[in-house]
């Protein structure tokens, strides 16, 4: 049996905490690519002279997901994390379990990074350089809160499913909306100061699915590149602040869907910064430890996928099915949707023309409005239908891809790392997958530590961790996922011997 230790256990150092820190540029540099803000492996060590800590940040999309996501995230290959780890741990004596590297998840319009050898290169560089300037250092952990910046992209409809806003297809009515998913709006924080008082690093955790953020495709580190430039220059004395990540699975930016305005994610980033430095200001700080788990476990693939493609294909029989019928176009539609919108009493003349026909007994306009508005209901209802298939058209390419991810791998489980890491009391559970709102929030709640926070896209990736309860609910989230719904309860039981154990 494995000695647990209680909450009041701090991790005891055998000398002072030391931390240093460093970055390289790992920005492409090629002919035709636009740059709008340079891309960086980020690198924070710390050594409580018991254990040695690497804590990466890149601003990329993905660590290792080129091959999962068949290219669509093409940034950094499979083989980044072990060889970045075994050189590390060879020429840096810090073990490879110990070296922790989170992606961004910025989305890049194409080839936005330097090329493989280089991506190692500079990220090895950059941790040998935080170590060689390590100097003693003092941690403190607190929470800020920003919910002004972003929101769940889970739709709950009157049906009791959920639609994924996204650009690949439309959002759903208006009237068909009745809530949206959980919001986490924390921002989980680590300052470390020097000895003298001096901020050396600010570390914040916060979830925000950083898609698409210049409309012209120039590369760039999304609004989180604002953030962190902010805080280094508001703290000075060559302070670096690290962005980690968090359970961005089902969250997007609240300007995500506006097309009535051009795209300028600045503002999101000043917000972040504005919150992060109030409660960073408010954190004292004092010596503390280390301690580092690390834990492989098997999720299971998910099996259930050919029922869901054979449930879409019926669906998407029975709204073609139901196109039939339909005596106008769009030209003969508009004009007179907007008649019936702005009269509906009397959208076909004045309403003296219907007096008129009431005073002669007659009734051909007010029996005409009764066909046009059949024939215009009919066409929102097309309508409607057509925005349905586009999103189901959608959801069943990405379904017939993971299917054959699984069948390709030949495997029923899919080897995973959940790391734990404890600063002090800045306590961090890691996870390669994009977790959703809900799960994070039950880690939390569930944690025996009065700080837990969720880094997400970590140490590799595997796609999207929704909560078991939402598979029969839709939703982009669960059709592009690896893992059955047990998944769920496994990481979890996971999570919480992991925290017992920090």
């Amino acid at each position: 049996m494995t000695n647990l230790n209680t909450v009041a256990d701090q991790p005891k150092p055998n000398s002072q905490l030391k931390a240093g820190v460093a970055k390289s540029d790992i920005t492409i540099d090629a002919p035709g690519v636009e740059v709008n803000d340079r891309l960086f492996s980020k690198a924070l060590v710390l050594d409580d002279g018991t254990t040695k800590l690497a804590l990466i940040t890149m601003d990329v999309t993905a660590v290792g997901g080129r091959h999962i996501s068949q290219n669509m995230l093409p940034d950094v290959g499979e083989e980044f994390l072990p060889k970045l780890r075994a050189r590390i741990q060879a020429e840096l004596a810090i073990p490879g379990e110990n070296v922790m590297v989170n992606a961004s998840h910025t989305h890049p319009p194409g080839r936005m990074l330097c090329d493989d050898e280089a991506q190692i290169e500079r990220t090895f560089d950059a941790v040998r350089r935080a170590m060689a300037s390590m100097v003693e250092v003092k941690v403190g952990t607190g929470v800020g809160h920003e919910d002004r910046i972003t929101l769940n992209r889970n739709l709950k409809l009157k049906n009791g499913t959920h639609w994924t806003v996204r650009h690949t297809n439309p959002s759903p009515p208006s009237d068909e909306v009745v809530g949206i998913g959980p919001h986490d709006p924390q921002i989980g924080i680590l300052r470390v100061d020097r000895i003298d008082g001096r901020p050396l690093a600010a570390v914040y955790n916060f979830a925000s699915h950083l898609l698409f953020a210049d409309p012209k495709g120039k590369v760039t580190a999304n609004f989180i590149g604002t953030t962190s430039k902010v805080i280094e220059n508001t703290l000075g004395n060559a302070a670096m602040a690290f962005f980690l990540q968090g359970a961005a699975g089902d969250v997007i930016d609240v300007f995500f869907k506006d097309l009535n305005r051009v795209r300028d994610v600045e503002p999101l980033g000043l917000m972040l910064a504005e919150s992060t430095l109030k409660a960073f200001r408010e954190i004292s700080t004092a010596s503390a430890g280390l301690k580092v788990i690390s834990k492989v476990i098997q999720l299971p693939r998910r099996t259930d996928i050919p029922r869901r493609i054979a449930a879409f294909e019926q669906e998407q029989e029975m709204l073609l099915e139901s196109l039939r019928s339909t005596t106008l176009n769009f030209e003969s539609f508009l004009p007179l949707y907007l008649k019936h919108q702005l009269n509906p009493t009397h959208p076909s003349d004045y309403s003296f023309r219907y007096l008129q026909e009431a005073s002669i007994h007659r009734d051909d306009l007010t029996a005409m409005d009764e066909v046009v508005k059949r024939n215009v209901d009919k066409y929102i209802q097309n309508l409607r239908a057509m925005e349905t298939l586009a999103r189901i058209r959608d959801d069943l390419a990405t379904l017939r891809k993971h299917k054959a991810l699984n069948d390709e791998s030949g495997e029923s489980t899919i080897r995973t790392e959940v790391q734990g890491i404890r600063i002090g009391d800045f306590v961090l559970i890691t996870a390669p997958i994009e977790v959703l709102t809900e799960v994070s929030l039950n880690i939390k709640r569930a944690s025996p530590h009065k700080h837990t926070f969720i880094a997400g896209f970590t140490n590799g990736y595997m796609h999207y961790g929704p909560p078991a309860a939402d598979y029969d609910k839709g939703g982009y989230e669960v059709n592009e996922c690896l893992l059955a719904p047990e998944w769920q309860a496994i990481f979890e039981r996971t999570v919480q011997e992991i925290l017992r154990e920090l």
